[in-house]
């Protein structure tokens, strides 16, 4: 027996260690919120939710339906009045009611009440179903600011609407992005759906910066040196993408470079910015690039200061966010490191 304690124990290790994957029926939920949305398929709801920042889950499922715990045949079906809804359960520590919604919002068609692409009828209608009063201002506010920007040169149509009851969906149907890689990317081409959201979207960009700002961010050009927006600017705060708004540097980074160029020792979180080697020159430089949008920041170097590297940055890239104006824009999560 002596002889088997050793792989005993070690068996005892790897039981207790090893991660084991989350396991959606054993979420611990008492810490997180929920908002429950509908935006077409739920296959492809899920998968764009489930990559924001702070979502720890997301559920497919049913919503706004007349009949208690509809099967996918009866929901598909439209007898129901359900539609594929998703339920996201969210660390709001780490993100809010607001961002969620932003990015619901860039997803869906919003626009069309009748279904969503390819699937038809009210089975697959939009919707933000709100489980309180604040969610239901929140929503408001963000339908109606999203109508005032005119995107989409049309009234929104996805409904706002009081939560009621929502319906698991099938074990299938969860993670279907993941389980059936191949068959959901097909579906999700041939919906249309990616489409007409590069199209919405990639257009919208292109209005909402100025010609430099597009050069820069989509071009890979290079704004001139002590005539930039940030260049010399000393006020406390951060600096967000300029295209989607994601926090990439700190003023508490911030340092005099002399070069002309914003300049930070170090980004906010280093996955926001990814590095990629550049030979436009005749050497060899490491760009930057925002990991979100894609748009184009700079170049890092190594010589900042006491042996830190200098971020170079594009004012062009760039929107500063004042610490005054954090919350009010929601990133209040960063106040506290100006205090």
């Amino acid at each position: 027996m002596k002889q088997y304690l050793p792989i005993i124990f070690l068996i005892v290790l790897l039981v207790i260690f090893i991660p084991k994957p989350i396991d959606k029926e054993s979420l611990d939920t008492s810490e997180l919120e929920i908002a429950t949305l509908a935006g077409g398929c739920f296959w492809c709801v899920e998968s764009d939710l489930e990559k924001i920042e702070g979502v720890e889950e997301v559920i497919s499922g049913y919503a706004g339906g007349i009949i208690k715990n509809p099967t996918y045949k009866q929901v598909s079906s439209g007898a129901t009045t359900h539609t594929e809804s998703v339920q996201v359960y969210y660390n709001p520590q780490i993100t809010n009611y607001a961002t969620i919604l932003d990015t619901f919002w860039k997803t869906h068609d919003p626009t069309d009440n009748k279904g969503q692409f390819i699937d038809r009828g009210e089975q697959y209608r939009p919707a933000v179903f709100y489980h309180s009063q604040e969610q239901l201002i929140i929503a408001t506010k963000s339908k109606t600011e999203l109508e005032q920007q005119n995107i989409f040169n049309t009234s929104i149509k996805t409904e706002i609407t009081p939560f009621t009851a929502f319906y698991k969906a099938e074990d299938y149907h969860q993670d279907y992005y993941k389980k059936n890689e191949a068959k959901y990317k097909y579906y999700r081409y041939f919906s249309g759906r990616d489409q007409f959201l590069e199209e919405i979207w990639n257009n919208h960009t292109k209005k909402k910066l100025t010609p430099l700002q597009f050069q820069v961010t989509h071009l890979d050009a290079t704004e001139p040196p002590f005539d930039n927006a940030y260049w010399d600017n000393k006020e406390p705060g951060i600096y967000v993408d300029i295209i989607d708004g994601t926090p990439l540097f700190s003023s508490n980074d911030k340092f005099v470079s002399g070069t002309g160029w914003p300049s930070f020792t170090q980004p906010i979180d280093t996955q926001s910015v990814l590095e990629k080697e550049d030979n436009k020159l005749f050497y060899t430089r490491i760009e930057l690039r925002s990991n979100s949008s894609d748009a184009h920041l700079g170049h890092v170097f190594d010589d900042g200061p006491n042996n830190t590297l200098r971020y170079c940055i594009n004012s062009a890239s760039l929107e500063f966010i004042h610490k005054d104006d954090l919350e009010e824009k929601g990133y209040e999560e960063y106040i506290t490191s100006f205090e």
